[in-house]
């Protein structure tokens, strides 16, 4: 009876059981086998079946106690050659040029999935079907270093290996199924994309389905012709490094499905289904509007991965390759990351009616349930103008000085955001009137401590900008109203802050 070496080191499949696998990267590991196999013999599988031969990949899972996954495929198969280096932990292959570099993808995956496994093979032109079974336990407690190899016969033009993981540690239920069927597609698109590939989830094709550009004018442009917001990316930067692929814009914004995939030899290695690579120095904060528009494929030439093939080895190298990246995302010819900022689509109506319709409800209940105990004292309050004096200083975050000309008179207007804990409105302004000679000076100031904007507005950059410019309109409107002989033009702002404190700051 024939044997196997799993020498040495059997201990060490004990411990695989505990490596940070997720179950996409894991089930990664046997397509990887499967997509090597296929690529080091495809001449010979397609003179065997022709040139329209396809490796197939099926993986089932069956949730049933014991809960049991199955991984197949029709590659050449595990050759007799190669049995005492595939099933030996940590053995690297001959070839370290294609998916298979490691040689611990198979028994590392199966190992943190399972106790017990079983590889059954049948290599291309053997008319043998070889069966390898393993028990971890077994193997580690009992010191086993040979595995019995049982064989039967089998037709020579067959040719597959199938892999067995019994009773389950981690088995995927629920969302995690939806997940590992995104991720796997997104992995491995590449190769269903060209034809090489046809990968089964549960007798389920996985079918890769291209995102669609944004084809608009540019945002400073409006009347220009639609372009497409595409464009190809190819960087060198010595030391056999380089990169080719390209960038894009999606043409409906994505949170969940925007940033860019990286690809090493054909496979995706960061960036797979909503784990999106989107490091802050290109795509800004999560409320960006890049960060919800650029997608893209990039292929790393000469980059190390991880073990597990779950990221890559940077080094020192990750911050220059952002740096040529954003200087090719941005360039002149087509700026992706300006046009993704500055672009805007109107929203559909459907989802404008629901937003509006949520908003209205909201606000009318606050004022219903708050409104008739402020308005008396609101509305009893004494009349009040525009200040005309400087007022004291409020601890400042950012502020921002500029100056307009007005009816031949020259202004100065100041739009600060404050922190001062001792400023009770939410808007102030201050009308400082000085001889014709000097410029006009108008301070605008929004409290970003007062309880409307800390309910409604304090991280996210465009809540705020919002409502600093309506806030900056009433100022002005306020000026231009005093101006025109209004009395008293500062009362409606007084009551705009009492009533945002008093009835509209609650839930």
């Amino acid at each position: 009876m024939k044997k196997v070496d799993i020498r040495p080191g059997v201990s060490v499949l004990a411990v695989l059981r505990h490596l940070n696998y997720r179950p996409w990267y894991a089930l990664g590991e046997f397509v990887d086998n499967a997509v090597q196999s296929f690529a080091e013999h495809r001449l010979a599988l397609q003179e065997m079946h022709g040139n329209d031969f396809k490796l197939r990949v099926d993986i089932d899972i069956d949730t049933a106690s014991p809960p049991r996954i199955s991984i197949r495929d029709n590659a050449a198969g595990i050759f007799e050659s190669e049995y005492s280096r595939a099933f030996r932990p940590a053995a690297i292959p001959p070839n370290r040029t294609g998916l298979a570099e490691f040689g611990m993808g198979m028994k590392s995956a199966a190992c943190w999935f399972a106790p017990r496994w079983t590889v059954r093979t049948s290599a291309l032109s053997e008319p043998v079907a070889r069966t390898v079974h393993f028990d971890i336990e077994n193997i580690v407690n009992d010191d086993i270093e040979e595995l019995t190899i049982e064989e039967v016969q089998e037709a020579a033009d067959r040719h597959y290996t199938e892999i067995v993981l019994e009773d389950v540690f981690h088995v995927p239920v629920g969302r995690t199924v939806a997940k590992l069927k995104e991720h796997l597609t997104d992995i491995y698109r590449a190769f269903m994309r060209d034809g090489t590939l046809e990968l089964r989830f549960n007798g389920e094709p996985l079918v890769y389905r291209e995102p669609k550009v944004l084809k608009a004018a540019y945002f400073k442009d409006k009347g220009g012709s639609a372009k497409e917001w595409r464009k190809p990316i190819e960087f060198d930067f010595g030391n056999g490094l380089s990169v080719h692929g390209f960038a894009a814009l999606r043409e409906t914004a994505n949170t969940a499905k925007a940033g860019f995939s990286l690809f090493r030899r054909g496979r995706v290695i960061q960036g797979s289904g909503d784990e999106g690579y989107r490091p802050a120095y290109i795509f800004g904060s999560s409320n960006s509007y890049r960060y919800q528009r650029l997608f893209g494929e990039l292929h790393l030439d000469g980059f190390e991965v991880s073990h597990t093939k779950d990221g890559f080895r940077w080094d020192e190298n990750e911050q220059p390759f952002l740096e040529l990246l954003r200087e090719h995302l941005d360039s002149e010819e087509l700026p992706l990351l300006k046009q993704a900022e500055g672009y805007r689509v109107r929203v559909a109506r459907a989802q404008l009616t629901t937003s509006a319709r949520q908003a209205v409800e909201n606000t009318a209940q606050a004022l219903e349930r708050r409104l008739p105990d402020v308005i008396p004292s609101i509305a009893d309050a004494e009349p009040v103008d525009t200040p005309t004096e400087e007022t004291p200083h409020a601890s400042t975050l950012a502020n921002r000085r500029f100056d307009v000309r007005f009816r031949d008179r020259e202004w100065t207007i100041n739009v600060e955001l404050a922190d001062d804990p001792a400023e009770g409105q939410w808007l102030a302004v201050t009308d400082v009137a000085q001889s014709r000679e000097q410029p006009r000076r108008v301070d605008i100031r929004v409290s970003m401590v007062h309880p409307f904007m800390v309910r409604f507005a304090q991280t996210d950059s465009e809540d705020v900008e919002a409502l600093l410019r309506v806030a900056a309109a009433i100022a002005v409107a306020e000026v231009l109203a005093r101006d025109a002989g209004v009395r008293k033009a500062g009362t409606v702002r007084r009551n705009v802050n009492d009533i945002l404190r008093d009835a509209l700051s609650e839930p």
